[in-house]
């Protein structure tokens, strides 16, 4: 049977059959690199597919490195076709400074393909893009809820892309919502490529969310196994149907004031019905806030406190909404019946 050939990745060439830590120098001062872009690279004996998966784009969005660490531990990549690289902090600065950008108060996430002799961001999106993104074949990259909302676990990709469709829906996430491509953003860059991608969102910014990470660790399993990177006996497929969506709309608050939700993730919502209410400070006025349209709850802020216009839900379309409630209660009572979470044969 035909082996692979030695991967090579920042200036390393990388054995058949064997795994490296590879640290690749980024914005560099007169006599040291300010950080380093950390990977692990899995390079499997047998040919086949190259996913990367990466993390942190946004400095303050965590739950892709919880995702790594259980990918790395896992045993169901011992036997790996093709090539995994995972990077769990591509935005190391972001990540330290605690911050959703840059120092430079870029977004990485409208970088890209970079310039190498640019701006810091430019030169980070450049170096992850040229270093990391155009050696493979296929992508995932892991983001949370920001400015204070927290999102269902979902997968957003182009669903009108056979192969990006089949593998959006192969990641078993409770809902695929069909997203547009936006100017600058790491997915735009790879698919100009021909690079096929998606999205993951899921859980809220500076925090490890359990259910989030674990549909995501799941999913970049449920992935491999449709890629034939690992046998798919080691990741089944999930028992019950993603939700699609082919579009999404913030419902927005209507005055300023405390706010106090009634409707949570994943939960149906009908035209008419109340989501919540906005009180004063005294709790004396009460304005409700109410449904336009039919749909489900993918992702609400977490603030009490809003002003007039603040995004407050954020709703999938759906033409069944009773149903696709029912949907994503099996997926959340399904992970929950699963093995322990830190077992590396669960997922």
């Amino acid at each position: 049977m035909e082996k692979q050939e030695p991967f090579e990745i920042g200036g390393e060439k990388i054995r058949p059959g064997s795994r490296r830590v590879i640290r690749i120098p980024i914005s560099m001062f007169p006599d040291h690199p300010a950080f380093f872009l950390s990977l692990y690279v899995i390079h499997g004996k047998l040919p086949g597919k190259t996913l990367f998966v990466s993390s942190t784009i946004h400095g303050d969005e965590l739950n892709g490195i919880a995702v790594v660490k259980h990918v790395i531990s896992s045993n169901h990549t011992k036997n790996l076709k093709g090539t995994l690289i995972l990077a769990p902090v591509v935005n190391m600065i972001g990540a330290l400074i605690k911050s959703r950008y840059l120092a430079d108060r870029r977004d990485l996430n409208r970088s890209f393909p970079g310039i190498e002799k640019g701006s810091q961001a430019s030169q980070l999106a450049y170096t992850f893009f040229h270093e990391v993104v155009k050696k493979c074949t296929h992508g995932i990259d892991i983001h949370t809820g920001s400015d204070n909302r927290i999102n269902l676990p979902q997968v957003r990709s182009d669903l009108e892309n056979e192969e990006t469709r089949e593998l959006a829906i192969a990641f078993g996430a409770p809902v695929v919502l069909k997203a547009k491509l936006r100017e600058g953003s790491l997915r735009s860059a790879a698919e100009k490529e021909g690079i096929v991608m998606i999205i993951f969102e899921g859980g809220e910014s500076f925090r490890f969310d359990t259910f989030a990470v674990r549909v995501a660790t799941r999913g970049v399993f449920r992935v491999m196994a449709h890629l034939g990177m690992i046998d798919k006996s080691q990741c089944p497929v999930s028992k019950v149907p993603t939700v699609i969506s082919s579009a999404s709309r913030w419902i927005r608050s209507p005055n300023a004031g405390v706010f106090h939700a009634q409707r949570g993730l994943g939960q149906k919502v009908l035209k008419g019905c109340v989501l919540g209410d906005i009180t004063d400070y005294l709790g004396i006025s009460q304005t409700k806030v109410r449904a336009n349209f039919d749909g489900i709850v993918i992702g609400r802020t977490q603030l009490p406190l809003v002003f007039q216009g603040d995004a407050l839900f954020n709703i999938a379309c759906v033409s069944e909404p009773e149903k696709a409630e029912e949907i994503i209660l099996g997926l959340e009572e399904d992970e929950i019946n699963n093995l322990p979470f830190d077992d590396p044969n669960t997922f």
